[in-house]
């Protein structure tokens, strides 16, 4: 089919190439753009067709022809009719432009009429599909889309490979797709044109399957099902589309243990090669197909004698990946594996569980496998699937201690001890450990349409309110709930008020009320020995002591550090630990807060605890940043990020801290978005806590990109916030330096210095140094605006060297970077080395890309004499504000924009818009007309 662009077509939107692919369509764009070809290979379903047409829409405009063919396996052996498909429509158009001969094998190719073969008339057609594409080139580019080349016929792809090959610069592109598995793409691209960029589709991650998924409408899935469609579907987006449908057309979901319903679509498509193999070999594939890690060893113990020769015959047939070096049957693709478990009856797959109950090496496999063999309630099952959850509850897979306590409380009797509601809520306290809230706050529901008992209720609420996450507001009506069902009982009222104390800091945004309830909560904890939950509450409390700069909070942390310890809680995000951790990192011991994170993050991956391994990653990634490590915190920042995307946990605080990485180290346009994000989820889920330090990260991340005016106003809203929350410790954001930067930037130096006073008070009385030295930072800034330059210059010296001995390698930097704009001679080529040489040690690219700006335009600018210039005595210049008149006096010297910016450290904006102001307070028009004023001669 041919596509005319005499016309504009509407704009079309690109629905799942933005899941996954933006990197790819990026890179295949520019390809296009630059004149060249390109050829998207993968496997059957991996998205290559969605990612041509979002391609040939996108791109398609910037061609006068777009010529069009999609093959079928079903037509592929009809001769030529890829060739009709592309040139069908403008035959008419090239014909008289090709000589006789061409015209007449074409003619014939395409029409059907006459005997033309490629054994006939080879050359004159091929030298007649040349000829076509260049006449139409002659009127304009052409782009020729080409879908599922694999089933081209034979005919077409001669011709089509040897007019790609000689096309040379004639503005002809080919943009192509191909089903291919490993390097088969190598003979499709021999006979693409040389410049053809060559691009494989990979499978999707977790995160993006899911978002897929959401896009399509399956929103309702939990996270458990989702990693389990992604392991199945093995990435591919078909596969994971078609799994999501079935799923959601089943009513009844899949029970633990138990694979994913597939549909008869994937089924045919994965299994056609099924009938090939003997029964027998289907049962051992059915076995293996049953069991987690198959070996040869495991078949035969499950009874399979002639286990080589079938996964071999299986292997053959491409339904096996062959490992001549590895004992492991693996399956060619985990559907595979699905499909054949599926296609098998209910009781051919409890047969194999069974053979696999007594083969598998693993208690935990054995267990599995045994629940699933049987069926009813089974109390001696029930108890076996229990013991098995606590052994991998111990090995550090909570997941896994979650899936077999809810096969063991299907397999335990009504009447039974424990009951099966209780094994519930164990597999539900597991889930919340291993990150699948959905799961969690789903069997906490169910239990609660039918217990009772108070603690059995509050234990359920508890696991609601967990689920939760930061979005606490929307459990708001639980807690009238949950403190009726725990009457006056210690130990539960206990559970409830810390709730509560978080519920104060993150929808309240009340520290002190926070701080009150957390206390309470451990009273009554100690009063029911309950030592969880007391160092729970303790914990708590002396998290928001610090975050309050109370001066209890290192006593509080040493109440909550007394043995006896609970293990669980020692390594738990928000127990002793991480409060700790919070106090050493704001009191600017750096060394023992990384070894302490980094011994809690090594303890939480360990134990399988994926929320608290979100959160000690993040903190991991923040202690780096303060060190000046930024290449190693921006990718720490990024895996925290993935790992949050994935998990659902802590995405907000995530974003907010990959873009305070992204700032440092990475790139500023993502740290804005990043920032952007957080601030959003904050404000969704009501997190004021979250939203101020979000607000920071927006407040730096625009700093650093220039916009002082944008960094103004985020970093006010901060300082309102935390004023409101409490807050009075200003390690916590470290955001009062900036916003002192970006006032002096802007031409408010008075509330700057205002905002350096202020916050000066708590940095002395909590004796933090790395902040005292960062105000005494921004305070040069301020001198320096006001036109004493030496006295900035010898601030600046010291502040530098304090950051070097506290070990904050970026303020170090950045202090240096200060200290070089605002030398007293003029900038010569190595004015900057010292601060370029600080910030590569850190990777702190942003600011070295600064750095390289800065002193190139130094270089360029004529000199400049590092005098202060003195305010004009003459009555005109009264009525400006101290940053006007220090601008209009450098005019009245002849100083440029650039070099008023670099001697009142501000930026060249910031000196137009000065500039602007005075010109409209003095009526006047120009910086000629200010010279004039100088003169005595107010020019009208």
């Amino acid at each position: 089919m041919t596509v005319r662009r005499d016309f504009k077509e509407p704009a079309r939107c690109r629905p799942d190439l933005v899941i996954g692919r933006d990197e790819l369509f990026t890179s295949a764009r520019e390809q296009l753009t630059r004149g060249g070809s390109v050829l998207l290979h993968g496997p059957a379903g991996i998205g290559k067709s969605t990612v041509l047409r979002a391609l040939a829409a996108d791109y398609g405009d910037a061609a006068r022809t777009v010529l069009r063919c999609s093959a079928t396996e079903s037509e592929s052996h009809l001769p030529f009719l890829a060739l009709a498909d592309l040139f069908g429509l403008v035959l008419d158009e090239v014909a008289d432009k090709l000589p006789s001969a061409q015209r007449t094998a074409l003619e014939s190719a395409l029409t059907g009429r006459g005997e033309s073969t490629l054994q006939r008339d080879g050359l004159a057609l091929r030298l007649a599909v040349l000829s076509a594409l260049r006449a139409l080139a002659a009127a304009g580019p052409v782009l020729l889309v080409a879908d599922d080349m694999q089933w081209l016929d034979s005919a077409s792809s001669e011709l089509l490979g040897f007019a790609a090959r000689r096309l040379g610069d004639t503005p002809v592109q080919l943009l192509c797709a191909v089903r291919t598995e490993g390097q088969e793409y190598d003979r499709h691209l021999r006979a693409s044109p040389p410049d053809t960029l060559a691009v494989r589709l990979n499978p999707l991650s977790r995160a993006q399957v899911s978002a897929l998924l959401d896009h399509r409408g399956y929103t309702d899935l939990p996270r458990s099902t989702v990693r389990e469609i992604h392991r199945t579907s093995g990435g591919n987006p078909l596969f994971a589309l078609e799994l999501g449908r079935a799923l959601g057309e089943n009513p009844t979901p899949p029970r633990p243990g138990e694979p994913l319903p597939v549909p008869t679509s994937l089924r045919a498509l994965v299994l056609s090669r099924l009938d090939m193999l003997s029964d027998e070999a289907r049962r051992t594939l059915l076995v293996a197909s049953a069991g987690a890690r198959p070996t040869l060893a495991l078949l035969h113990a499950a009874g399979r004698e002639n286990a080589e020769a079938e996964t071999a015959q299986a292997a053959a047939l491409g339904l096996l990946a062959t490992e001549p070096e590895g004992p492991a049957v693996r399956f060619a693709h985990p559907l595979i594996s699905a499909a054949l478990y599926a296609e098998a009856p209910a009781q051919e797959r409890r047969a194999a569980h069974t053979a696999l109950s007594t083969a598998a090496s693993d208690p935990i496999e054995r267990a599995r496998h045994l629940a699933l063999s049987t069926t009813g309630t089974d109390p001696e099952v029930a108890a076996r699937l229990s013991e098995a959850a606590a052994l991998a509850r111990d090995r550090g897979a909570p997941s896994v201690a979650a899936s077999l306590g809810l096969l063991a409380a299907r397999h335990t009797p009504a009447d039974g001890g424990p009951a099966p509601d209780e094994r519930r809520l164990e597999a539900a306290e597991d889930a919340i450990i291993a990150g699948e809230v959905d799961l969690a706050r789903d069997i906490a529901r169910e239990v609660l349409t039918r217990a009772t008992a108070p603690a059995e209720r509050v234990r359920a609420w508890m696991v609601v309110i967990e689920a939760a996450g930061q979005a606490l507001g929307d459990v708001d009506a639980v807690y009238p709930q949950v403190l009726a069902d725990a009457g006056d009982d210690p130990v539960l009222l206990a559970q409830v008020h810390y709730q509560l104390a978080w519920r104060g800091l993150v929808v309240q945004g009340d520290f002190a009320e926070a701080r009150e309830q957390a206390a309470h909560a451990a009273e009554l904890a100690a009063r029911g020995a309950d030592r969880r939950s007391e160092l729970m509450a303790l914990a708590l409390q002396a998290s928001t002591e610090t975050l309050m700069g109370h001066p209890d909070a290192p006593v509080t942390i040493k109440r909550a550090l007394k043995e006896p310890q609970d293990p669980y809680v020692a390594c738990h995000h928000n127990g002793p630990g991480a409060a700790r951790f919070r106090w050493l990192l704001m009191s600017d011991q750096l060394s023992e807060a990384r070894s302490t994170i980094t011994a809690l993050l090594r303890e939480v991956r360990r134990r399988g605890m994926v929320e608290s391994e979100v959160h000690f990653q993040r903190f991991l990634a923040e202690t780096e940043l303060r060190s000046g490590h930024c290449g190693r915190a921006l990718d720490l920042a990024r895996e925290s990020l993935r790992l949050a995307r994935d998990s659902g946990i802590g995405l907000g605080a995530s974003a907010m801290l990959a873009s305070l990485a992204e700032a440092s180290g990475g790139e500023v346009g993502r740290a804005l978005e990043l920032a952007r994000e957080a601030a959003g989820r904050a404000e969704e889920d009501g997190d004021q806590m979250y939203l101020s330090r979000a607000l920071a990260a927006l407040g730096h991340a625009r700093l650093v990109a220039g916009d002082a005016a944008g960094a103004v106003a985020s970093l006010r809203r901060v300082r309102e916030l935390e004023t409101g929350l409490g807050i009075n410790d200003p390690a916590r954001g470290r955001w009062q330096g900036d916003l002192a930067e970006a006032l002096v930037r802007v031409g408010e130096p008075g509330e700057a210095q205002e905002v350096v006073d202020v916050t000066r008070e708590d940095a002395l009385r909590l004796g933090r140094e790395s902040i005292l030295a960062t105000l005494d930072r921004a305070e040069a800034l301020v001198r320096a605006a006001r036109g004493d330059q030496e006295g900035a210059l010898a601030r600046l010296t010291s502040v530098q060297d304090r950051f070097a001995k506290l070990g904050y390698g970026l303020e170090e930097a950045r202090a240096a970077f200060a200290v070089a704009r605002l030398r007293t001679r003029r900038p010569g080529p190595t004015s900057y080395d010292e601060a370029a040489r600080l910030f590569r040690r850190c990777r702190a690219l942003p600011w070295l890309r600064q750095v390289e700006a800065a002193a190139a335009e130094e270089t360029a600018a004529p000199a400049v004499v590092p005098v202060p210039a003195p305010v004009p005595a003459f009555d005109a210049l009264e009525g400006l504000a101290s940053m006007e008149r220090q601008v209009a006096a450098l005019v009245m010297e002849g100083a440029t924009n650039r070099e008023i910016a670099a001697r009142l450290f501000i930026s060249v904006k910031t000196v137009e818009a000065t500039l602007t102001r005075v010109y409209r307070k003095l009526g006047i028009r120009s910086r000629v007309d200010i010279v004039r004023l100088a003169a005595g001669h107010h020019a009208k």
